[in-house]
């Protein structure tokens, strides 16, 4: 044992690169500052200001700062496999529209004799496309709680399933990420069936309520700003406290020596597939408080291209630093909702070059820059 313990402790004794260098109290200061500026300035200027007023915080930004906070929550969970574990998955779309599925279920219910058609338990889609009754698995999504579950369940559990044969089966590297690519496309194409039950190519929208709030009250939006801004300082929290752990160093040692951990007595297996099964459970939260607040999900959501960009967040950001990849996925969304307006043609052009570019030259991202400036 003494053999094992030598040749293992510079592996399990080695932090991961960022350590506690990102975290100290100034940077601290600065993400509880931003914090009470989403759940306190925004609300304020949104709710309290009138329209007219120049610092008025019209209900598009609010939407679009919601919507960030929710792919921010991503790229988080997206680092902690990849950028921490080794993982690259090019499927974390698809457990993000997991969630958001489960919670459409429940507004589309909770839309009642609202919605085009008047029927109190079918949504519209279901009396369009003349099904008489709900399938087995909408009943009980009328109620919240059930929904609340599934929406970590169901992510949770495919990960749990689909990691236990891969890791199992010791795949890895660029095979292990094809075939995620391959998993979350092979769901898009099941979604947009009319006969799978869930909208087909339209997928949920025309949401009404939540939990008998109206979606488009000012007041409704700010609280779901604030969810999805609690869920990411959360998520934040509890991650860091994980790869600063014990389990962070093991994660860590996966990552840069698997074989070496497992000639050790170390089985890789349940700490990959703890870390993937979380991952994906923090994604379907995220997607669940995506849907309210931009009133729509819908198959292209589980798109390979949605993956990707995903990854792209974590890279851009820098992967393996927890901070990078909130940073990563607010630059590029914001970007793309300018892009997408302004120059709708250039944005996939830039988008890729982007990738290039921190591939090249940037190697741990845009917080890499601050790091390099800081250490200078």
């Amino acid at each position: 044992m003494s053999s094992v313990a030598v040749a293992l402790s510079p592996l399990l004794a080695r932090r991961p690169k960022t350590g506690r260098a990102l975290f100290p109290r100034r940077v601290w200061i600065l993400i509880l500052g931003v914090y009470a500026a989403l759940v306190i300035l925004v609300p304020a200027l949104h709710l309290v200001l009138p329209s007219s007023a120049a610092l008025h915080i019209s209900d598009y930004t609010v939407a679009l700062t919601g919507k960030i906070l929710c792919y921010a929550t991503v790229a988080l969970a997206m680092d902690l496999v990849w950028g921490y574990t080794g993982i690259l998955s090019l499927g974390h779309g698809l457990f993000f529209a997991l969630g958001g599925y489960a919670m459409g279920m429940y507004l589309m219910r909770a839309i009642g004799t609202d919605g085009a058609y008047g029927d109190p338990i079918l949504p519209d889609f279901m009396v369009f496309l003349d099904w008489k009754q709900l399938p087995w698995y909408w009943q009980g999504s009328e109620h919240f709680s059930q929904q609340a579950l599934l929406v970590v369940l169901a992510p949770a559990l495919l990960a749990f399933v689909f990691g236990w044969f891969a890791f199992r089966s010791r795949i890895r590297g660029v095979y292990f990420s094809i075939i995620t690519q391959a998993l979350t496309y092979a769901f898009m194409l099941l979604f947009f069936r009319n006969q799978t039950g869930f909208g087909g190519n339209n997928g949920f929208t025309d949401f009404k309520r939540i939990l008998g709030f109206p979606l488009a009250s000012p007041r409704t939006r700010v609280a779901l700003l604030v969810l999805s801004a609690t869920l990411l300082l959360g998520a934040l929290v509890a991650c860091r406290a994980l790869v600063l752990g014990k389990l962070g160093r093991v994660l860590t040692a996966i990552r840069d020596a698997e074989d070496r951990l497992r000639f050790c007595g170390y089985d890789p297996v349940g700490f990959k597939l703890f870390v993937w099964t979380l991952s994906a459970a923090l994604c379907g939260v995220a997607g669940a408080l995506y849907v309210p607040q931009v009133g729509i999900i819908n198959p292209s959501e589980m798109s390979p291209a949605n993956s990707i960009e995903i990854a792209i967040w974590v890279a851009v950001g820098g992967r393996g630093t927890l901070l990078g990849p909130i940073l990563g996925a607010a630059l590029v969304t914001g970007a793309k909702s300018f892009l997408t307006v302004a120059f709708p043609e250039l944005w996939l052009f830039a988008l890729g070059l982007s990738f290039v570019i921190v591939t090249r030259w940037l190697p741990r991202g845009v917080l890499g820059l601050f790091l390099r400036a800081r250490a200078a």
